[in-house]
């Protein structure tokens, strides 16, 4: 089945063979440190992206784990997705343009078999200086395939009420984005990304805790990036069984399927799509909607979403 994928980290996709080859590391040493089963805490979980980011350097290193992606991307029968990364965390060499340019050359490799463009994170414990380089480097319009931005990091420590500025810059210059809100059980972050008319939120989860917010979010148009398996590897649902994405579907709200990290959750988007059958009975033709409804919802330029939609309808 043809899929989209509009929630996925660049980082947390790095294959383990590639960092091991790269870092002059086992395998081994390198699977146990990069992937996050049987975690204690959520600190640790965060430390799976260390190996990453040290492989995320140069350009060679960059464009090359951004083909691999494509190409994983494209054994799961993706046909559009959109990856997103935090460009200020690979700069130890190259300038913020120059780390761009190294993923959109890795995509580039594999444009006619797959369409990708690229969100730029902007991360929560950063300074204010720091994210506004983000926005600035979005607004320089470097390459048409970056095309959102997006907030991401702990939202327990730095909730949405201190980036007021920032969303007043991002509204004021028209900016696409999509923001990491409700995985973890702050569900006033919801409410301030639907407050601010933010047309899709990472994850997303706990509006299910609030009846009054869902039916915000179904009059607004949102869409929640879901990312079941990875939400149960941060400790935001107990089980696979008690995730609240069918519930979400079931009540109308606009959701999209994704793997967040693949490397990290050890999953592909076929098992994720496996594990919702299981779990959830979803159908073919329940997926079939919500990709096409994922597609309606993404960053690409109307004639990317029209083409890529017909492509959804007819296969």
């Amino acid at each position: 089945m043809h899929k989209i994928e509009l929630h996925i980290h660049l980082d947390g996709s790095v294959r383990v063979n590639t960092a091991s080859e790269i870092l002059n590391i086992d395998f081994d040493t390198c699977y146990k440190a990069m992937t996050g089963k049987n975690l204690k805490s959520l600190d640790e979980y965060l430390t799976k992206f260390d190996y990453p980011i040290k492989v995320m350097q140069t350009y060679d290193n960059i464009k090359r784990v951004s083909y691999e992606l494509a190409q994983d991307l494209i054994k799961d029968d993706v046909i559009y997705a959109e990856v997103r990364f935090a460009p200020i965390f690979h700069t130890s060499i190259l300038s913020l343009e120059d780390v761009c340019k190294a993923v959109l050359d890795g995509f580039n490799m594999l444009k006619d078999k797959i369409k990708i463009n690229l969100i730029l994170c902007m991360m929560r414990h950063l300074s204010f200086s720091d994210n506004k380089k983000i926005i600035d480097l979005y607004n320089k319009h470097i390459d048409e395939r970056i095309v959102a931005l997006d907030l991401a990091g702990s939202e327990q420590l730095f909730p949405n009420e201190l980036f007021t500025e920032l969303f007043e810059i991002i509204k004021k210059n028209n900016i696409q984005f999509t923001i990491h809100s409700g995985e973890v059980d702050l569900v006033n972050n919801i409410k301030i990304a639907l407050d601010n008319n933010f047309k899709r939120i990472g994850h997303g989860i706990n509006i299910i805790k609030d009846n009054k917010l869902i039916d915000l979010a179904k009059q607004k148009d949102v869409l929640f990036e879901i990312c079941p398996t990875s939400n149960l590897d941060t400790f935001n649902v107990k089980s696979y069984e008690t995730h609240p994405i069918k519930k979400l579907y079931d009540m109308g709200l606009n959701i999209s399927i994704n793997t967040d990290n693949r490397t990290v959750s050890n999953i592909t988007l076929n098992e994720e799509y496996g594990l919702l059958k299981k779990y959830f009975n979803f159908t073919d033709e329940d997926f079939r909607k919500i990709n096409i409804n994922a597609m309606k919802h993404s960053f690409a330029s109307k004639s990317i979403k029209e083409e890529t939609i017909k492509l959804l309808k007819t296969i």
